[in-house]
């Protein structure tokens, strides 16, 4: 904890963003840091709450508590030490993790948790611009090799504990760089990539190979993946997009969120020219979906400079605040609000999409909504009805689907290696005993999205680990 009264004495404070009209004019980060003075004190508002609820809500498991008590007493190098005994990636997990554990503070039953994720993100920070962050190289190798297909938060999670264990591990990639959704489906105004990139030089010094440009499955087969290693662990993502199949899908314009995102990261990070950018310049753009790759979808788009952004949410808004009573110290679901939908998108709720309209020539111009509500019936499941006489039409030159993913992408390596997937096709892996994260193949494990479906960065790196 930190001091005894710190939580009574201090009001809580938070890192604050540059104005939305310097941030929209380029893909930079524009967090403003608390400073070392702010933070102790932060850390100091750590309350003995007796039992820390935070440490459940944190998928990894991380000891917040011990690391703020350590900031509270200035105690940096120690705090990164415990930072990185349950976490591999705080630098990334501090800027882009939803913070269920600040959700789990006990101070948040008054809504004033600690600040945790800023802490957490200050402590590596700190390591990295004081040269704590060491590559933690295995004494004594075991002879095994491993081979880690999928090099997002799962996967590099999964190769750096390995090699740390001794093993010879290579990660497979099948983009031109490592970092899957955290390089290329994340866009750089919420991580800079040059981060990825000093953690990757950290697991090269211990040990791991990488080897980009190498889809399995069509650049080398899973047999002689499965001969040339003792085991392989599937770390892929949930890559098969939710569609929207209705009239006018085959739009030029109407792209799955990702496909988009991919156009415009790699452009701002050099990987090809502007020729491949999706780009809303000048355009009205529609993002249909409300979570948080639609909200990315929205902040690109601005700094695009697209004529307007519109997000469409087929469930009905939010609650304003939860019942603390009823849901405390689990995830709320409530209104909240993202840096990318405050730059100025319009917000619509209980909205369905019926139709794209057509331009004359081939590109969509339009999408024709109508309102709904949602009631249940006699067996109080949900049902769906349209309000009569709401229907009404929005300009849309670029439209984005951005309702989640089903499943990870069968074809090539998952039906080539005949793995059991589960009800939602996802790969069939369990996490309790002896056999957990195995698949139904002898020597093949599984872990992160291609497992338990889409998620959260911290949970594919708790799987990982």
């Amino acid at each position: 904890m930190g001091k005894v009264t710190g939580f009574k004495e201090i009001e809580r404070k938070d890192r604050s963003y540059a104005p939305v009209e310097t941030r929209v004019i380029n893909f930079k980060e524009f967090v403003i840091p608390l400073s070392d003075e702010e933070l102790g004190d932060q850390g100091a508002r750590c309350m003995d709450c007796g039992i820390p609820f935070c440490h459940n809500g944190c998928p990894v498991n991380n000891l917040i508590p011990d690391w703020n008590d350590l900031v509270y007493h200035g105690q940096w190098k120690e705090a990164m030490d415990v930072l990185h005994s349950t976490n591999n990636f705080p630098e990334v997990t501090g800027r882009i993790c939803p913070a269920p554990c600040q959700e789990s503070c006990t101070l948040n039953l008054t809504n004033e948790p600690v600040t945790i994720k800023s802490i957490e993100c200050a402590i590596v920070d700190k390591g990295f611009e004081n040269g704590w962050v060491k590559p933690e190289i295995a004494q004594i190798k075991t002879g095994k090799r491993v081979a880690v297909v999928g090099s997002g938060p799962a996967g590099m999670a999964t190769s750096q504990q390995l090699a740390r264990a001794g093993h010879d591990v290579v990660l497979f990639e099948k983009e031109s760089k490592v970092g899957g959704l955290m390089r290329f489906g994340i866009p750089d105004f919420k991580l800079d990539k040059s981060l990825l990139n000093r953690r990757m030089n950290q697991m090269l010094e211990e040990g791991v190979e990488f080897r980009t440009n190498t889809h399995v499955g069509v650049d080398i087969t899973t047999d002689e993946l499965l001969a040339e290693f003792d085991a392989v662990a599937l770390t892929g993502g949930s890559e098969k997009p939710r569609d929207l199949p209705i009239p006018g899908r085959e739009l030029t314009g109407v792209h799955f969120a990702m496909d988009y995102l991919k156009a415009n990261t790699k452009f701002v990070q050099g990987i090809h020219g502007k020729e491949n950018v999706i780009s809303a310049e000048g355009k009205h753009v529609v993002v249909i979906g409300g979570g948080d790759t639609g909200s990315d979808c929205i902040g690109t788009s601005t700094r695009n400079g697209a004529l307007s952004v519109t997000q469409l949410e087929i469930m009905p808004a939010p609650p304003e605040k939860e019942d603390k009573q009823l849901v405390w110290p689990d995830w709320p679901n409530k209104f909240r609000t993202s840096t990318s939908q405050e730059e100025g998108a319009v917000r619509k709720f209980s909205v369905s999409t019926k139709s794209f309209v057509d331009d004359g020539e081939g590109n969509v111009k339009a999408i024709n909504c109508v309102e709904v509500e949602w009631t249940k019936d006699d067996n109080g499941q949900w049902k769906l009805n349209e309000v009569e006489g709401s229907e009404f039409v929005l300009p849309a030159d670029i439209v984005t689907l951005a309702m989640g993913f089903l499943h990870p992408v069968h074809e090539n390596m998952l039906t080539d290696l005949g793995v059991e997937l589960d009800p939602r096709g996802n790969v069939q892996g369990d996490t309790d005993g002896r056999r957990a994260y195995y698949t139904s193949i002898d020597k093949v494990f599984s872990a992160g999205d291609m497992r338990r479906g889409q998620s959260l960065v911290v949970w594919a790196i708790r799987e990982g680990r």
